[in-house]
């Protein structure tokens, strides 16, 4: 399966864009998710399927990672906890392009579940980086502005905003809908974007 998604023209692949948003880490401490938002397309331009949750966590949010994302330990008291999630990952995440930005902290907290299997992985941290090197910050929310396709990610996932997981997981896959659409890209495949590809 790898294989054929590697030689697959990008506008054909099925595509899970991904974020976690986490609870805080002080020095010494194992960080955890707390939230999960996944936005699959059976094709890069087909209908959306939209997953999100809370994730329960054995400590308290640190202050510092509320004040980012906005999640507190009392949302959280009803959540499930990730290994709940399993079979809802492994359905929406098997047989397709993973796809992140900057997705190492995604690729960290999925190694809760040894042998996934999931990916290629496609990051669109380092495509935004190659497609627009004058941009002094290409975090996600600032390519997304650059490129004018903000209220088109607000449009898929109204009443959220940046740093929500769900939020930021459409924020990717905008992004690369737009990267390839304005460099023609669509017959393009993932070998010739080796740079931006990892297998986990």
């Amino acid at each position: 399966m790898g294989s054929q998604l590697m030689d697959c023209p990008l506008a054909q692949l099925p595509i899970a864009a991904i974020d976690f948003e986490s609870a805080g880490a002080a020095p010494g401490e194992t960080d955890q998710p707390v939230q999960v938002g996944i936005v699959r397309v059976n094709s890069l331009f087909g209908e959306e399927e939209i997953f999100t949750s809370y994730i329960a966590c054995d400590r308290p949010v640190r202050w510092s990672a509320a004040k980012v994302h906005g999640i507190t330990t009392a949302m959280l008291q009803d959540a499930p906890h990730f290994t709940e999630l399993w079979r809802d990952l492994r359905r929406l995440l098997s047989g397709c392009v993973v796809l992140g930005h900057n997705p190492s902290t995604e690729q960290r907290f999925l190694g809760a579940f040894p042998g996934h299997g999931f990916g290629p992985w496609l990051d669109t941290l380092a495509l935004a980086r190659k497609a627009l090197p004058t941009l002094q910050d290409h975090s996600l929310g600032t390519v997304c502005d650059a490129l004018g396709i903000t209220p088109e990610v607000s449009t898929l996932v109204p009443g959220k905003t940046w740093h929500d997981a769900l939020y930021d997981a459409a924020g990717s896959l905008a992004l690369l809908r737009a990267l390839v659409r304005g460099l023609q890209m669509e017959q393009a495949t993932l070998r010739g974007l080796s740079f931006a590809v990892s297998q986990d």
